[in-house]
């Protein structure tokens, strides 16, 4: 029996030893094995209960969720070019500094004016019935008459195409099924430029939502280069399964669409960002990030005010505990995510320069909902690493580490070769939420927010921290 314990644990060592080596090697070629690495890593589990438990448990207990709700009852929605935009972005100023945060300053940008103005939509054959409706982002108005004319029903482009000869002088209805948002939103994005190749005269688009009560989504969409632009607008999941059933029976439809959209010049705004400056390399950072932007509905707490206040609590909780790393961890509240990661893009131009010294991109966008752990992008070596990261947080169960790093803020840096991290949460209801009105502080917990918190803030720390950078 001890011949055989002897070999048993002997033969995982050897294979481990031959992988780390094979894995982890420094920029400079010197080999560095991931024992060593996981070695140094668990050195911090005393660092990340302290963390943990001042974020759950401790004193800052539910801190990130108060700031939140105070943050989105004052300021409410924060709609890119906005004037809420730009009182929350003072507010936030104002904020960081007072919480004793470094290098709190404000980096200027160029972002999108599009206003809403009011809008309207009524069916009035083959009933009356006021639908409700939310344009959608760049869209065009309609004259002060608005328009009204017959409806369309479509299930999908291939089935507009084939009946585009009926589509001349109508308001095209896509009533598309959702599959998933990184398919659907498709409809939402490319739509009226389709419906308008066909000659309609605008489009109404099924919320991209598996959910609904009655409930539009609003978002962005894109004019193709060269196509007549047509008002468009989302309309509830409701309405357009109500306008398909009418269509199958052979009755017309008629619709009269209001809207008073309409784009402005370009305004001044701001990217937020706030450090903690490291101890060894400050020149070397890890990047923390959420977007303060959001909708015009709604409170903006789900999308992206949670994001924004788990990027402050970490770096706050880390004050809290005298943590200085090795390397800065800067936070970027985003401007301008919502018309296309317009702050961002601006950021990666002005910084990019310098990009060999950032070691990690992380954002989170997709609720602050129970932690799983974290989407990652990089090489299999930094990988390997950042499995070991995670398993720092065995104690909170958030040690999940999943391909695919995501978030339209950071996808520049994930692209240009810089490990990127997303958070990853029990995210099934946000697309029920997502650009509506009830994208309110109803849908955040406490709790969930103070876990979010601790692994945020566990996992910038010690990648910060670690004495070397993650390889590429």
């Amino acid at each position: 029996m001890m011949g055989t314990d002897r070999v048993s644990g002997l033969l995982p060592l050897v294979v481990l030893t031959f992988l780390c080596e094979s894995l982890y090697c420094k920029p400079n070629n010197d080999v560095r094995s991931l024992a060593k690495v996981t070695r140094e890593i668990s050195g911090y589990r005393d660092i990340t209960q302290k963390i943990i438990h001042l974020a759950v448990q401790g004193k800052a207990q539910n801190r990130s969720y108060d700031r939140l709700a105070a943050f989105t009852d004052t300021v409410g929605n924060r709609i890119s070019g906005s004037q809420n935009l730009e009182v929350a972005i003072k507010y936030m100023y104002s904020a960081l500094i007072q919480d004793g945060l470094e290098n709190v300053h404000l980096e200027q940008v160029k972002i999108p004016h599009w206003v809403r103005g009011e809008e309207s939509a009524v069916m009035v054959l083959p009933r009356n019935h006021t639908m409700a409706i939310l344009g959608l982002g760049s869209s065009v108005g309609t004259s002060s008459q608005g328009i009204e004319a017959e409806v369309l029903v479509v299930e999908s482009f291939e089935e507009l195409r084939s009946r585009g000869s009926e589509a001349k002088g109508k308001i095209v209805v896509y009533n598309q099924p959702f599959v998933s948002y990184g398919e659907t939103v498709a409809y939402r994005a490319y739509g009226a430029s389709e419906a308008a190749k066909v000659g309609a005269v605008a489009s109404l688009i099924r919320s991209i939502t598996p959910f609904s009560i009655n409930s539009p989504h609003t978002g962005w969409q894109d004019y193709q280069p060269g196509v007549p632009r047509i008002p468009t607008a989302c309309i509830t999941v409701e309405d357009a399964e109500m306008m398909a059933r009418i269509a199958l029976r052979g009755q017309k439809i008629v619709v009269r669409l209001r809207m008073g959209a309409q784009t402005l010049p370009d305004a001044d705004s701001f990217n937020t960002v706030a450090e903690i400056v490291g101890s060894e390399h400050p020149e070397q950072v890890v990047l923390l990030s959420g977007h303060l932007d959001s909708w015009d509905v709604g409170q903006g707490a789900m999308d992206d005010g949670g994001g924004v206040a788990i990027s402050w609590e970490a770096l706050s909780l880390l004050r809290d505990l005298g943590l200085r790393p090795k390397r800065t961890i800067r936070m970027v509240l985003w401007t301008a995510e919502e018309p296309g990661g317009v702050g961002a893009s601006q950021y990666f131009e002005r910084h990019k320069g310098n990009i060999s010294n950032f070691n990690l991109v992380m954002e989170s966008d997709l609720g602050t909902f129970t932690p799983l752990g974290l989407q990652f992008s990089g090489s299999k070596q930094a990988r390997a690493i950042m499995q070991e990261v995670v398993k720092l947080l065995t104690a909170i169960n958030t040690t999940a580490l999943e391909e695919h790093g995501e978030g339209t803020d950071i996808e520049m840096w994930m692209e240009a070769g810089v490990p990127g991290a997303s958070l990853h949460t029990a995210d099934e209801k946000y697309f029920w939420f997502h650009h509506t009105e009830g994208d309110m502080m109803t849908v955040q917990s406490p709790v969930e927010m103070n876990l979010c918190s601790a692994l945020w803030a566990v996992v910038a720390y010690v990648v910060a921290d670690l004495d070397d950078m993650l390889p590429r």
